[in-house]
This record gives structure tokens, C-alpha cells and sequence, in this order.
């Protein structure tokens, strides 16, 4: 017969009720773990940082070296576009890429459905995931075309050309080479502090809403190729087969393009920005229309879909 032992004033320990409701900071803390605790966020964003600023040294040096040999060539010369073409074209690449990763490795992995056991409430998980990538994208973006115009002005500093943040320069529009040295027209451009900051910080801005167009691509698709595919296509190859039509035509239809904006707000010298299109901060307005469609799409589909 077995003997039974019984142990007095033994008491099992009880889980405390569950009280409150999951909200949007605790999904804003779990997204942003997600992404600082993947290798490729950093090793996207330092890519970003480091072949943008490259590039503004690069073409800093080259555009010193040549002002130097042919004087005359500064006349015109936009040296705040020539430090931040290269964030400008690189940044909008490398940053697209990893708006579509951030939403769509997900559904590639499976993991949003985990996501959506522990948080149900899609809208709050999309928000979330929205404002983490868009606040990283932008602090990141503020940084680098900061750091870019820095770099480039340094590498061009002594050649009479480069911007600044702090005073105005004149830059003379016309030029030529004589036999007496460069002869400049009296005509010349002033190029304010206001004008200078508006193109870093416009470009910043654009490069982030870039950002967020891709971001909705890839709630829209759930697919990384597609959505990367969709982004480059939208930013990089319409706009290409757009200058390909006839003039009437590409005149009226570029200005309704996302890209169009980055090529007045990088610029500080009217004549290197297109003629055809509306003033800066207009034109940005269309990118960032075209950012809050395609958010905004995705995020109903996120919402009504089946992970």
C-alpha cells in the first residue's frame, strides 16, 4: 500500500491579474528594439553616412583641384549641391531599401504574425513601426546632410566658392578665360545663410520621406523585392523615362513626380534647379503627398489583411 504524504500550509503562487491595456509606448519600445537589435540597420545607416560624406570630400577636392587650374570655372558654382548631390542620389537609394526591410522582413519571416498575436491591435502596431523608422530615418538624415556640407565646404575652403552657414558669399555668374587672367561678368549671385540651411535641411527631409514612401510600398506589396523594385521605379526610373518624352509633354509632367523636390532643395543657386518646376517647399509638398497616399493605403491593408 502506498503511503501518501501531505505537506501543511503549502500555498501555490498565483500570476497577478492582467490589468491595463497594451498601448502604443510599449509598441513603440518593442519596435525600436527590433530594429537597433538587427546588424543591418547599422550596417545600412553607416553606409549611408560614410559614402555620402566620401563623397562630398571627394567632389570637394576634385572641384578645388579644378578652380584652381581654370579660376574662371567658379562662376556659377553651386557648392552647397556639389557637398550634397551624393547624400541626395545615395541617401534616397540606401534609405528606400530599408523603409521597404523594415515592414516587409516581417511577413518574410513570419514573425508578424507573433507580432500581431502579442499586439492585436493593427493600427497601433503600424503607427509604431512608422514612427520608429521615420524618427531614425530622420535623425539620421539631419546628421549626415549636416556632416556632408561640412566636409564638402572644408575640402573647397580657400577657393572662393564655398558656403556657409554663417555669412554670405557672392558668386559671379558669367566667366571667362583671357590672356590677362579670368575676366567675370558684373552680374553675380548672393548666396545667403537662409538659402544654405534650407538645402541641408531639405534635403534631409527628403531623403526621410523617401523613407516613407518605401515604408508604405512594402505594406502595400509584403514583399522585399517588389517593394525595393516598386521604390527604385518610382524615385529613380519613371522619373528617367519621363525626360525621354517630348518636351510639351515632360514639362507639365515632371513637377507631379516624388523626385522632383529633391532637385530644387538641394540647390541654393536658382539656375541648377529645373525652371520647370514649383518653388522648393511646393514642390516638396508633392513627395510628401505621395508619402501619405501610399502610408496611409498601407496601413488599411495592414489593417483589413490576413498576416
Amino acid at each position: 500500500m502506498a503511503a501518501t504524504t501531505t505537506t501543511a500550509g503549502v500555498q501555490l503562487s498565483t500570476l497577478p491579474a492582467a490589468t491595463g491595456r497594451a498601448g502604443l509606448r510599449g509598441v513603440l519600445a518593442s519596435e525600436f528594439t527590433k530594429l537597433r537589435s538587427v546588424r543591418s540597420t547599422y550596417w545600412t545607416l553607416a553606409a549611408l553616412f560614410i559614402v555620402s560624406v566620401g563623397i562630398a570630400a571627394i567632389a570637394g577636392a576634385a572641384i578645388a583641384s579644378n578652380l584652381t587650374n581654370n579660376p574662371a570655372n567658379k562662376a556659377g558654382m553651386d557648392a552647397t549641391l556639389a557637398s550634397l548631390i551624393g547624400f541626395f542620389e545615395f541617401g534616397q537609394l540606401v534609405i528606400a531599401v530599408l523603409g521597404a526591410l523594415v515592414i516587409t522582413s516581417e511577413y518574410s519571416t513570419g514573425m508578424i504574425r507573433t507580432s500581431l498575436t502579442a499586439m492585436p491591435r493593427r493600427g497601433t502596431v503600424y503607427a509604431a513601426k512608422l514612427i520608429v523608422f521615420t524618427t531614425v530615418a530622420l535623425i539620421v538624415s539631419v546628421v549626415t546632410s549636416f556632416i556632408t556640407f561640412l566636409v564638402g565646404q572644408a575640402c573647397m575652403s580657400g577657393t572662393g566658392v564655398a558656403a556657409s552657414l554663417f555669412h554670405s558669399i557672392t558668386i559671379p555668374q558669367g566667366g571667362v578665360m583671357t590672356p590677362n587672367g579670368p575676366q567675370f561678368s558684373a552680374s553675380i549671385y548672393v548666396i545667403t545663410p537662409g538659402e544654405v540651411l534650407t538645402a541641408i535641411i531639405g534635403t534631409a527631409l527628403f531623403v526621410t520621406v523617401v523613407a516613407m514612401i518605401a515604408f508604405g510600398l512594402g505594406a502595400i506589396i509584403r514583399h522585399s523585392a517588389g517593394a525595393i523594385t516598386s521604390a527604385i521605379g518610382l524615385m529613380f526610373i519613371i522619373p528617367i523615362i519621363v525626360q525621354l518624352l517630348p518636351s510639351t509633354w515632360r514639362f507639365d509632367l515632371e513637377r507631379f513626380f516624388p523626385d522632383a523636390a529633391g532637385r530644387v532643395l538641394s540647390v541654393t543657386i536658382g539656375q541648377n534647379g529645373d525652371p520647370h518646376l514649383w518653388s522648393a517647399w511646393p514642390q516638396f509638398g508633392v513627395t510628401l503627398l505621395y508619402a501619405a497616399v501610399l502610408v496611409g493605403v498601407g496601413g488599411y491593408l495592414f489593417a483589413k489583411r490576413d498576416a
